[in-house]
């Protein structure tokens, strides 16, 4: 095991670039282990089923004939079954929903819980030379953010704790900022759409939001509330970036920065 290579995390707001820099990284990084959203990651699990022992068992009964593809996109670890749900094709009426249901987000589980299960795995966690896509904030602070509707200054004290246990870990960061929100979402939503010119991200998050108990509380419904959303959200993770990482951490501009900007946080 190589403790000289890093363990990089790319980050931003949807829109920022950060799978097209992630993609360009894992091509320049070759020897590095690239983790993508919906994959089984050692330090996330967003799109994964979380269940134990009984559950997967129940699951398995119920799908015999996916037995082995739900096998094949799982992973145990101590007494856990990790399951990469969205990896699995099928014909069986609302099975991702099912697997869906044993996510940790969403405020699916009480806090302690949450908390507890990612803190554990960051300490667990123990290799190096990967490469990981919004492994570190998106799905945990949405969840804080809009779920557990959680204080800005716990959802900071939340990252302190993390951030404790991955700093020796050669933890690096890259940032790509945008204060341009409302543009990204913009392009989102002419970039993501089906070929009947259909929004299924904006649909998606809209959803996401207004579903959720911040966004009913605070009577969420359009675009113009997902600006605001992402706006609070990025002050918060540029405060997390200023008080806890600090120079582990390079904060590029989105679409102003070039390969080589961030080859110095590969190296220091």
């Amino acid at each position: 095991m190589n403790h000289n290579k890093k363990n990089i995390f790319i980050e931003g707001l949807q829109g920022s670039g950060k799978s097209t820099l992630a993609n360009k990284l894992a091509k320049e990084l070759p020897d590095y282990h690239f983790y993508q959203e919906g994959g089984i990651s050692p330090v996330e699990l967003a799109w994964c089923g979380y269940l134990n022992e009984k559950q997967y068992k129940e699951v398995l009964s119920k799908y015999p004939d996916i037995a082995e593809d739900i096998k094949r996109y799982t992973k145990v670890e101590e007494d856990r079954y990790i399951v990469a749900y969205t990896r699995i094709l099928t014909d069986y009426e609302g099975f991702h929903n099912h697997l869906g249901s044993y996510e940790i987000y969403d405020g699916q589980v009480d806090f302690p819980f949450f908390r507890d299960t990612i803190m554990k795995r960051y300490e667990l966690f123990s290799s190096y030379g990967n490469l990981f896509e919004c492994s570190f904030f998106q799905n945990s602070i949405e969840c804080m953010m809009l779920f557990y509707e959680m204080p800005e200054d716990e959802i900071v004290g939340f990252y302190k704790q993390a951030y404790e246990i991955l700093r020796d870990k050669n933890f690096r960061m890259i940032y790509i900022d945008s204060s341009d929100i409302a543009g990204n979402i913009a392009q989102i939503r002419k970039e993501r759409a089906d070929t009947r010119g259909n929004e299924i991200w904006f649909s998606l998050m809209m959803e996401y939001l207004t579903k959720s108990p911040y966004g009913k509380r605070h009577g969420y419904q359009n675009g113009e509330d997902l600006i605001k959303h992402l706006e609070c959200r990025r002050r918060i993770e540029l405060r997390v970036i200023d008080e806890v990482i600090g120079e582990k951490c390079l904060v590029v501009k989105s679409k102003e920065f070039e390969m080589g900007d961030v080859v110095d946080i590969m190296h220091s």
